[in-house]
């Protein structure tokens, strides 16, 4: 069969009681671990949301605007369980201009960091939904007038398991018209290149490395778990390493 990109993925870890993918900020001390189930569980609510929150669904374009987090992976994850067209927007790009069919076209809901949505080198694109994303614990103590809070919103939702059936492989996961079909296989393909196996456990610098098929859809593909190190210190690498059990680094 040939693989897409879904939710469906975290169901391929190789130890369940195992974290599927870890959160450590090292500036701060705070740290998350999540199971596949967990992970699966998010992604439903982050689905629903969009879906049922929304009235988003295949054809409906989700601009994304979120570094490497457990909760990125969560919006990504959902709004791919919900068939959504997805435009992923590191930071790097920041103040250059998008290159993609409709990219002058209002988004149908967008999601940002408020760091980004505050910067004014940042070019938030326009969109029917707004949700700010926090990257600290907790929900936000200030939301501007417009925008929602997704930690809030998201748990207004259930963790029922979304509808995969309207979905494709043929279908565009991106907004650049790469179908769900191409990214499941180029994810497996560059899993691969890493030499990622299942049970492996990936360490991944979140400075160095925005995109999601680096950090989330290859391991996962592979059946491997994720540590994403936000503030990492190159002189404790090493440490985190050890600590972590980590078999590779990206």
């Amino acid at each position: 069969m040939q693989p897409t990109v879904t939710a469906e993925l975290v169901a391929q870890p190789a130890d369940a009681e195992q974290p599927l993918l870890s959160y450590r900020d090292e500036a701060t001390g705070e740290r998350v671990d999540l199971t596949a189930q967990q992970v699966g569980a998010w992604a439903a609510r982050s689905a629903s949301l969009l879906r049922d929150g929304c009235g988003l669904g295949p054809g409906s374009r989700v601009a994304v605007l979120l570094p490497p987090h457990w909760r990125t992976a969560a919006v990504l994850l959902g709004a791919w369980a919900s068939g959504l067209a997805v435009s992923f927007r590191p930071r790097a790009t920041a103040g250059l201009p998008v290159l993609e069919p409709g990219g002058d076209r209002p988004f149908d809901a967008v999601l940002v960091t408020p760091q980004r949505q505050d910067d004014w080198l940042e070019d938030v694109p326009d969109a029917t939904h707004r949700y700010l994303v926090g990257t600290g614990p907790g929900q936000l103590a200030d939301v501007p007038l417009g925008w929602l809070d997704w930690s809030a919103e998201v748990l207004r939702h259930g963790e029922a398991t979304p509808d995969h059936t309207a979905i494709h492989p043929s279908d565009p996961a991106t907004a650049d018209g790469t179908t769900y079909g191409q990214w499941g296989a180029i994810a497996q393909e560059y899993a691969k290149v890493l030499d990622l196996r299942a049970g492996d456990r990936l360490l991944v610098d979140a400075a160095e490395h925005e995109e999601p098929l680096k950090w989330l859809l290859a391991p996962l593909s592979a059946g491997a778990s994720v540590v994403i190190s936000a503030n990492l210190d190159p002189a404790r690498r090493d440490a985190i390493v050890a600590a972590e059990r980590v078999t590779r680094v990206l």
